[in-house]
């Protein structure tokens, strides 16, 4: 990856839909060659996926909660991982050190339906325990962050 392609990959992080002209003007190559090179970096699993950022009070999710879970003695963590990953409120899943196995990020719309996750969460084989912090409101979120320090921000 050159220094091209960090400036392409950055600013589609920042705008995903930027077109190829517009993205070849700001990189300085013409629109057939920076579609060549998006292809390469999606190939190249640079390029994961593109999607669109939702409001999620908006769609009903106005509750975001992180929710540790803590696993039983001997609990295989790809099994107690492929479990986790079957529930759809759980937005991110994060495989952590220290006491807590897991750390997840999960959206749902009423205390109701938070209860009845952790719930769920902790029947789960290999789950130990759970514990729970209620975020009160998102000053932000899945901000990019530069793929290179010495490549200036897009504007």
């Amino acid at each position: 990856m050159d220094d091209i392609d960090r400036r392409i990959v950055q600013l589609l992080r920042s705008q995903a839909r930027m077109s190829y002209a517009e993205l070849a003007r700001r990189v300085g190559l013409t629109s057939p060659s920076v579609q060549e090179r998006v292809a390469k970096l999606e190939r190249n699993e640079v390029i994961t996926g593109y999607r669109a950022e939702i409001n999620p009070e908006a769609i009903g999710l106005g509750i975001t909660a992180l929710v540790g879970i803590v696993t039983t003695a001997g609990a295989e963590y790809s099994d107690v991982a492929d479990a986790i990953q079957e529930i759809s409120e759980v937005e991110s899943c994060y495989f952590m050190a220290g006491q807590e196995s897991y750390l997840l990020k999960v959206r749902v719309g009423t205390m109701a339906q938070l209860e009845h996750l952790v719930t769920r969460l902790s029947r789960l084989p290999g789950v130990g325990g759970t514990r729970t912090t209620i975020a009160l409101s998102t000053k932000w979120e899945g901000r990019p962050q530069p793929t290179d320090p010495d490549v200036p921000d897009p504007v």
